[in-house]
């Protein structure tokens, strides 16, 4: 397979602060992937992970593996195989599979789940459904969130100025890991309007222990989210210093 283009994987900046927790595994994985592949590189990474799925060892393969009128998740959860094309949206979703492999093989059980159902009034209309809508939306767009209380209450209200400004301080106490690869993948050319659905963990819990549990269909077509302009984060944008900058109503909203 021809290696991820270079010019592309290059363009990650890994001194990023959302990207300090997949620095150690995604810097390295990324020049493999420069050199050999995505595929190559993600194999290599996931075979010394000893990362496994109900249908066998986690791997990646090229797309064009994916049979046609084979559904992508389904085709996960029968071989335990990821389909995958060199460019960055996929580099990440590989990244993901290797950082966070619970949550990825929960998500891929779930659309697994929903696609085996019988055909309904929604699919006949082509529609994809809440559950799936909402599920494919956590893959390409979530982050989780544990905060202090008075920043958790100020983000439900959109009160922008209370939880970037007033309490800015007490970002400090507050851990934001981000988990959409496509959000990801967005982040290598940052711009102001970038929005994670972010999901609030309760603080003294493991937060991916407690997705593992919140991530049920009911839940997920209920979208238990809120939207967080991720680059307002204190410390990740030095734009963000300037208390101007969250008067942008088009991004900042009520």
């Amino acid at each position: 397979m021809t290696p991820a283009a270079p010019h592309a994987l290059a363009r990650i900046d890994w001194s990023q602060p959302w990207l300090a927790p997949l620095r150690e595994l995604g810097e390295p994985l990324a020049q493999r992937a420069a050199e050999h592949g995505s595929v190559a590189a993600l194999n290599d990474a996931a075979r010394s992970a000893s990362v496994a799925l109900a249908a066998g060892p986690l791997r990646f393969v090229g797309h064009s593996a994916l049979p046609a009128r084979v559904a992508y998740e389904t085709f996960i959860a029968r071989t335990a195989s990821v389909p995958t094309r060199d460019n960055l949206h996929d580099f990440f979703n590989g990244l993901m599979w290797l950082a966070h492999p619970a949550l990825k093989r929960r998500l891929n059980e779930l659309q697994a789940q929903q696609l085996a159902l019988p055909m309904s009034a929604l699919a006949a209309a082509g529609r994809r459904g809440a559950v799936r809508d909402a599920l494919t939306l956590f893959d390409e767009n979530a982050a989780w969130w544990q905060a202090p209380s008075v920043l958790v209450d100020a983000l439900r209200r959109r009160d922008w100025h209370a939880l970037f400004v007033t309490h800015r301080a007490a970002w400090r106490e507050a851990q934001l890991t981000l988990f959409g690869h496509a959000l990801i993948d967005k982040l290598t050319r940052p711009r102001k309007a970038i929005t994670a659905h972010v999901w609030v963990a309760p603080d003294g819990v493991d937060a991916q222990a407690w997705l593992l549990d919140a991530l049920v269909p009911g839940c997920m077509a209920r979208q238990a989210h809120l939207p967080l302009p991720v680059l307002g984060v204190p410390g990740w944008w030095a734009e963000n210093e300037d208390a101007d900058f969250y008067r942008d109503v088009a991004v900042f909203r009520a």
